[in-house]
Formats: C-alpha cells, sequence, structure tokens
C-alpha cells in the first residue's frame, strides 16, 4: 500500500483517503490554486520590500552630494576653508566606505528588519544634528551619523535583489536600484540649489527629516523578510584597521592641498603612509580569517577576474561622477557667477536623463549581457571629460548642460550593467561579501575622487581658500580625463558572456 506523500503546501495526502479517491482533479486543481495565491502574495511581498528600501536608500543617498552645491554659503557662514568644507561630503563618503565592510557581519548576524531600523534611526537622528548645528563640528558630527545609518541600506538592498528577484529580471531591477545608487547623488546639487535659493543650508536637512520618519514608520510596519541569521563573532581588530585604510589614505590626499598653501600641522604623507601599511595588514588578516569563515569582508570575490575587472571600472567611474559633481558647482558658483538656484537647474538634465536611462541599460543588459554597453559607455565617458578642458570663464550655460549630460550617458551605460554583472556571477554564499566590497569601493572611490580633484583645484587656483577659477577648473577637469583615458583599455577585459535573459 503506498504511504503518505508530501502535498504541494507542506501538508500530506494519502492517495486511499476517501475524499483524494473522489476527487483527486478537484484537490490537484486546489493545491495548484493555493500554490498560486502563495507565489502571487510572495511576488507582491518582495517587489513591496525592494520598493520601500530603494525609496529609503535615495532619500539617504541624495544626502551624499546635497552639500556641494552649498560649499560657498557654508564657507562664508561657517568661516572655514574649501577643503574643510569639503569634508561635508568626502567625510560623508568616508563613514561609508569604514561602516560597510561591517554591514556583512550585521547582515548574516541580524534580521533585516533590525538592521533597517538602526539604520533608518541613526540616518534620521543624524539629520537632526545637522539641521540644528551651531557650527561645523557639529555639522560635520550630524553628517557622519547620516553616513552610518546609510551604509546599512546599501547592501541590504543589494543583498535583497539578489534574493528576491529571479536572474532573468535582475538587470532591469539593478537598472531601478542604479537610479538610487547614481542618479540620487546626481539630482542632490539640484535639490540643493532650490533649498538654498528659497530657504537656506539647514533646510536642506529639514526637508530631508520627515521622508526619513515616514520610510522608518512604513519599515516597521512592512518589512517582514524570513532569513536564518547566524551568530558569528565581529573580528574586533579588522574594525580599526579598516578604518586607519581607509581614512588614512583619503585625509591625506585631502590634505596635500592645505599643505600646498603653506605649513601644515600634519604632513600628508603620514596619513597616507598609515593608511597604505593599515590596508596591507587589513587584506592580510581578511585572508587568513577568510579560511575559517570569520573575516570581515571576504576578499574571495576579487580572485575571479570579471567581478575585479567590473569594480575597477565602477570605481572610476564612481570617481569620475563625484568628482565631476563637486567641481561642475564650484565653476559655475565661482567662474560663471550664478547662483545657487541657477546651478541646481543646470544639473537638473543630467540627473533626469541618467534616471531615465538606468532602467533602459538594466534591460539591455539582460538582453545584450555586459560588453556591449560598457565599451561605448567608457568611450563616451573619457570624451565627454576631455570636452569639459574646454570649459572657460565665458563658456554658455547650454554647453555645460550638454557636457554634464553627454558624461551621465555614458556612465549610465557602465554602472547598471557593471554591477550587475559583478554580483549575479557570484555564488551565493559571497554575495553579501560582494555587495560589501562594490559597496565600500563606490564609496572610497567617491572620497578619493572628491579630494584628488579639491587638490588639484587648490594646487592650481590662484585662491582656492573661497573658490576656484578657470585654470583650478580646467587642471581639474584635465586630470579627470586622463584617468579616464587610462581606465578605457581596462573595458577590453570584460569578458564576453551573454547575460541570464540573452536572446540573441
Amino acid at each position: 500500500m503506498p504511504g503518505p506523500s508530501t502535498g504541494p503546501i507542506g501538508g500530506t495526502t494519502d492517495a486511499n483517503h476517501p475524499a483524494a479517491a473522489r476527487d483527486p482533479a478537484g484537490t490537484s486543481a486546489s493545491a495548484a490554486a493555493e500554490g498560486g495565491r502563495t507565489g502571487t502574495q510572495q511576488a507582491t511581498n518582495a517587489s513591496l520590500v525592494i520598493w520601500l528600501l530603494v525609496g529609503s536608500a535615495f532619500a539617504m543617498i541624495l544626502n551624499e552630494t546635497i552639500m556641494s552645491v552649498a560649499l560657498p554659503a557654508l564657507i562664508a557662514d561657517l568661516g572655514v576653508s574649501l577643503p574643510t568644507a569639503q569634508w561635508l561630503t568626502s567625510g560623508f563618503l568616508l563613514t561609508m566606505a569604514v561602516v560597510i565592510p561591517i554591514t556583512g557581519f550585521l547582515l548574516q548576524r541580524f534580521p533585516p528588519r533590525l538592521n533597517y531600523l538602526v539604520s533608518m534611526s541613526l540616518f534620521s537622528l543624524g539629520t537632526l544634528t545637522a539641521a540644528l548645528a551651531p557650527g561645523f563640528a557639529v555639522l560635520m558630527t550630524g553628517r557622519v551619523m547620516q553616513a552610518a545609518g546609510t551604509a546599512v541600506i546599501l547592501p541590504l538592498l543589494m543583498i535583497s535583489m539578489i534574493r528576491l528577484v529571479p536572474a532573468e529580471r535582475r538587470g532591469a531591477m539593478m537598472g531601478t536600484i542604479t537610479v538610487v545608487i547614481a542618479v540620487a547623488p546626481a539630482t542632490g546639487p539640484t535639490l540643493s540649489g532650490v533649498i538654498l535659493t528659497l530657504l537656506g543650508w539647514r533646510w536642506m536637512f529639514w526637508v530631508v527629516l520627515p521622508f526619513a520618519l515616514v520610510a522608518f514608520v512604513a519599515g516597521a510596519a512592512w518589512l517582514r523578510v524570513e532569513v536564518e541569521t547566524r551568530r558569528i563573532s565581529l573580528d574586533l581588530i579588522s574594525v580599526p584597521l579598516s578604518a586607519l585604510a581607509f581614512g588614512g589614505l583619503v585625509l591625506g590626499l585631502s590634505s596635500v592641498a592645505n599643505a600646498a598653501r603653506g605649513p601644515a600641522p600634519v604632513h600628508p604623507w603620514l596619513p597616507i603612509s598609515v593608511g597604505l601599511l593599515a590596508m596591507a595588514i587589513f587584506v592580510a588578516r581578511q585572508l587568513r580569517l577568510q579560511r575559517t569563515g570569520r573575516a570581515l569582508l571576504d576578499l574571495r570575490p576579487l580572485a575571479n577576474r570579471s567581478f575585479a575587472v567590473s569594480v575597477v571600472l565602477v570605481v572610476l567611474g564612481m570617481m569620475s561622477l563625484y568628482g565631476e559633481l563637486i567641481l561642475l558647482t564650484l565653476y559655475l558658483q565661482n567662474v560663471l557667477r550664478v547662483s545657487a538656484f541657477i546651478t541646481g537647474l543646470t544639473l537638473l538634465p543630467g540627473g533626469l536623463v541618467m534616471g531615465l536611462l538606468g532602467p533602459v541599460s538594466g534591460r539591455l543588459y539582460d538582453k545584450y549581457g555586459v560588453r556591449k554597453l560598457v565599451i561605448p559607455g567608457a568611450a563616451v565617458t573619457a570624451i565627454s571629460l576631455w570636452v569639459f578642458t574646454t570649459l572657460n570663464g565665458s563658456s554658455a550655460l547650454w554647453s555645460v548642460i550638454a557636457m554634464h549630460t553627454l558624461l551621465v550617458i555614458g556612465l549610465s551605460l557602465m554602472l547598471t550593467p557593471l554591477i550587475t554583472d559583478a554580483l549575479g556571477q557570484l555564488p551565493g554564499p559571497l554575495v553579501s561579501h560582494g555587495s560589501a566590497i562594490v559597496s565600500t569601493l563606490q564609496q572610497v572611490a567617491g572620497a578619493a575622487g572628491t579630494a584628488l580633484f579639491i587638490t588639484v583645484v587648490a594646487l592650481v587656483s590662484a585662491d582656492a581658500t573661497h573658490g576656484v577659477d578657470v585654470s583650478g577648473s580646467r587642471a581639474a577637469f584635465l586630470c579627470a580625463a586622463v584617468i579616464a583615458t587610462l581606465a578605457f583599455p581596462a573595458t577590453l577585459l570584460v569578458a564576453r558572456r551573454t547575460a541570464p535573459g540573452d536572446r540573441t
């Protein structure tokens, strides 16, 4: 006699049960319908979770560059120099780079809902602190708190996408996520310009705070993702090593500008050397700890050649994006002498184009793969940065808009396919670490790009304490163009492989 068999939704059915014998077809149909309803509900819940994370991340990442247009006003209001004021942007990115590696531990040890609520709490408290800040030190503290909260959202969003979205739709979904990663910082200056013109710099935080609180309440009510957590230990030695490594490198690079104008309390090469040494020790320790599964940041994804190439190109692309945004806002206000409001409107078309192209490039990736998009995208990026070097003291605004739009077109063709391809090819256990690596290096790239280009401006401009001049702007754009050109050959190393949804 046949024994019980497992039913489609976890119960049991007996072939000799009278009800089963009378209506086996009806039983199958009922089970199939129930399974269909369960699948639909799961898909709906997955979409709700992802869109909640996307919306939250958009509001949070917007703050990465929202300060860029406000730098001239903050320099005058708070009495600080340009290299000091730019830490409101690069310090935000650097904090994220230090915190993101820890999220690998947090996401495995604690459930998504708890991580989300703590993240939003930190961000909201930091936003309130910045809005009430009486001076630069408190404002910088608020920015650090904002960044610490934002750092948890990015890996949580990436991992949720990989877990919840089928492989054949990941390119399109990553296109939506690219709107968060790239478009939010691209539109930050526009929002900043409008707020500065109408209300003042503190309102850049008052405007964001209600959205953060609403997101917190929505997450508390809706975010229910069942995942298995593990009791793992946090390597307390790796955490300060990570901070010393990333912090030393960016701090040293940023200090070059101050040292170029006179004696500095600390020579730039000291923090740079400390950063390089700490980085070497950090990497060696992670390689040893990952053998037993205790690494703070598992580096095995970097052994994958395609992943490593994609990460290098993403880093260079983010350096170009963040560096160009802050350079362009300073150029528009200090060289062309336009208002913060006009500066924001000038950057708006580029942000809108990037928002429109993100999902499009994701769908193109699903169909054609990564190589056919990245090579032309890198070429367009390099060409646009060379065109920026032609700017002068009387350039027309329409030409600046055209140059900025051309750049974001190139970056849109690169970023979505590269990030999707880098994460999609990793085995399941390494996805969280791969996401942490990509997210960490993105923030380091943004901080390093901002610091590098501001340093070039300070070295070349006649007076970079309160702004930039034409020579400083052109030198910085030349530096960006050279980097993009030297990086182009790396696109030829992108593997010839098809995406999951390739129909060709």
